[in-house]
């Protein structure tokens, strides 16, 4: 006989609703787990986000610690013709010069003109020579059978001749075959021996010419193929674009500005830094903070901020060029004060931002950039970082946790069959039970009355 298990037909008892309440009794632990999980798998995450801050934290400052990082120059140019740029690696320094010319590139068109550039065209081999018909530089083979493309097209696969041709159309059904020096500047010039070609224009180098010629100074002359000047002052780039017979003054100067903005950042770094830590570790009255008191994570902010605020060896504090702690746990940069000592100790202002010496000898004195560097770097670093540290275990102990609930999904299973078994077993009993004492009571009932 098959017993209903939500109610039993013969008890009456919603076994059903008694199954899962004695159920929930016995799944308390694994909510228990639950709750646990939920919260490892927040505290985790908070981990990572505190320690994101300081790895970016990390990457400023260990680009600031580096000497080069206070090498940052502007450059300018008295002429509007005349651009100067600047690389990283630049040094101050200024050059006045006239631009004599600008660079110009070779070309010649042919002398004879074509209806088609399809057809024939009747040229003879081309023999490519130096624009002073020195020397030669090469042969283009035709046979008088290629038209004006196929001309152009043989020019352009000789790379070695260092030329660009291509069949222009003069006016409607005439043409003409161009060919062009694939570089300008005086090198790349050329001629054609013959008399097929003439010359449109002429290869020359561009040319600054520094100082004048009097009874006691000699000019000099600075010479590119192009009109880019690279390296004429070391780390920067001049262009010119026209000659400029008024002298031009490029200079190439420190800007104390752009040093100030990279200690600005760094310092924005730090304080974005020990916001999150405040965020994530609050532990004020009613703070709900995923890590609320964690040692290990509040102890960084008060090393970044000793880090910041300690006397860098023998130069003292770091007050004196603008930085400052608040009560409130953060730091403050005067950028003013630093631009100025940049200007009137500009030795001092960078000691105090990279250090002294070379990182690894015995005589270096950290700067703020390095010590802050190591504070971050120690806790973030992938590898070693003790918040990276502590992120993975709080990953390894909610897999554990989660192991444990399944393990009781399986347990809290069993136990409904089990149960459901017990409850099937009791109704059944009751239905025998009852049987039987219908049958007696038939039995009994049949018996003749006295």
């Amino acid at each position: 006989m098959t017993m209903s298990i939500n109610t039993g037909l013969v008890s009456g008892i919603d076994t059903g609703t008694m199954i899962t309440q004695l159920l929930q009794l016995e799944a308390r632990q694994q909510n228990s787990l639950k709750t646990r999980l939920s919260a490892t798998q927040v505290a985790a995450s908070a981990y990572r986000t505190v320690n994101s801050a300081l790895a970016a934290l990390t990457t400023s400052a260990e680009s600031l610690a580096k000497p080069e990082s206070f090498a940052s120059t502007k450059a300018t140019s008295t002429a509007a013709s005349v651009g100067v740029t600047t690389a990283s690696y630049a040094t101050p320094g200024s050059l006045t010069f006239t631009v004599a010319q600008v660079a110009t590139t070779a070309s010649s068109v042919s002398t004879g003109r074509w209806s088609s550039t399809t057809t024939a065209a009747g040229l003879s081999s081309m023999d490519i020579r130096s624009a002073d018909g020195a020397t030669s530089k090469g042969t283009v083979t035709l046979d008088g059978t290629e038209s004006l493309e196929q001309v152009a097209a043989k020019i352009n696969a000789d790379t070695a001749l260092g030329l660009k041709a291509s069949a222009v159309q003069v006016a409607p059904g005439e043409f003409a075959l161009q060919i062009s020096a694939g570089t300008s500047g005086a090198a790349a010039g050329f001629s054609i021996a013959g008399t097929e070609f003439t010359a449109t224009s002429v290869g020359q180098d561009a040319e600054l010419k520094v100082g004048e010629d009097t009874a006691t100074t000699t000019a000099y002359t600075i010479r590119s193929a192009t009109n880019t000047f690279e390296g004429v002052l070391p780390g920067a780039t001049l262009t010119v674009s026209k000659v400029e017979p008024t002298p031009v003054t490029v200079t190439v100067a420190t800007d104390p500005a752009a040093v100030a903005d990279k200690v600005s950042a760094l310092v924005d770094a730090v304080n974005n830094a020990l916001s999150t830590i405040k965020t994530y570790s609050d532990n004020t009255p009613g703070s709900k903070a995923a890590l609320r008191g964690e040692y290990a994570v509040t102890s960084i902010a008060g090393q970044l901020l000793q880090a910041v605020s300690e006397a860098v060896g023998a130069d003292g504090s770091p007050a004196q060029v603008g930085f400052q702690t608040t009560r409130d746990g953060r730091i403050t940069f005067d950028k003013e004060k630093f631009t100025a000592a940049l200007t009137a100790t500009p030795e001092l202002a960078q000691r105090i931002v990279t250090g002294t010496g070379v990182e690894g000898e015995p005589d270096f004195v950290p700067g703020l950039a390095a010590r802050v560097r190591d504070v971050s770097k120690a806790a973030s670093d992938a590898t070693t970082g003790t918040l990276s540290s502590l992120a993975t275990g709080q990953d390894s102990l909610a897999r554990d946790i989660q192991d444990r609930i399944a393990d009781w999904d399986l347990r809290l299973a069993a136990r409904k069959v089990a149960l459901t078994r017990q409850f099937t077993a009791m109704e059944t009993a009751l239905s025998s039970l009852t049987n039987q004492s219908n049958w007696l009571a038939g039995q009994l009932g049949s018996l003749p009355s006295a």
